[in-house]
């Protein structure tokens, strides 16, 4: 059964850039629900352990370093198949290859900077909220406290 949750995070080189708003409204007109969002900047123990599942790569130092740069914004959004019907917006990892209008094709750079981050899986979705945000934090569109 596919989760109602997925976490997202706008990357640094986006925030720079000035495509928080216009991510914002992407997500939103494509009838997600944001029930948590704050902007942070990751020290490099927290990058470091947000992307451990990739420290055996070659680019995991590189991926740590840029993560750290500058602010994010960390949030997660609740639609019905959350993950897999913002896979499709987002697009594809790298942005030369993603779908025109996805966001990933509209703001990103390559495939590091690739405007947002997205949960690949329903575990993961919950695994990445819960390293950013506690249940208090969260709220549905109505104001209400989630328990998930």
């Amino acid at each position: 059964m596919a989760g109602n949750i997925t976490f997202s995070m706008i990357k640094p080189n986006s925030v720079k850039s000035g495509h928080i708003g216009h991510i914002l409204a992407h997500i939103s007109d494509a009838g997600f629900r944001i029930v948590a969002l704050k902007m942070t900047r990751l020290s490099l123990t927290q990058a470091r352990a947000f992307y451990g599942v990739h420290k055996d790569r070659s680019f995991f130092n590189e991926l740590v370093e840029f993560m750290c740069s500058g602010p994010v914004v960390a949030f997660v959004i609740e639609k019905d198949n959350a993950v897999e019907e913002y896979r499709k917006l987002i697009g594809a990892t790298n942005p030369a290859n993603a779908a025109d209008g996805t966001i990933r094709k509209l703001y990103g750079v390559d495939t590091q900077m690739n405007a947002v981050h997205g949960s690949d899986s329903d575990e993961n979705a919950l695994i990445e909220s819960n390293f950013f945000f506690s249940m208090r934090d969260r709220f549905s569109p109505e104001g209400i406290e989630l328990l998930f």
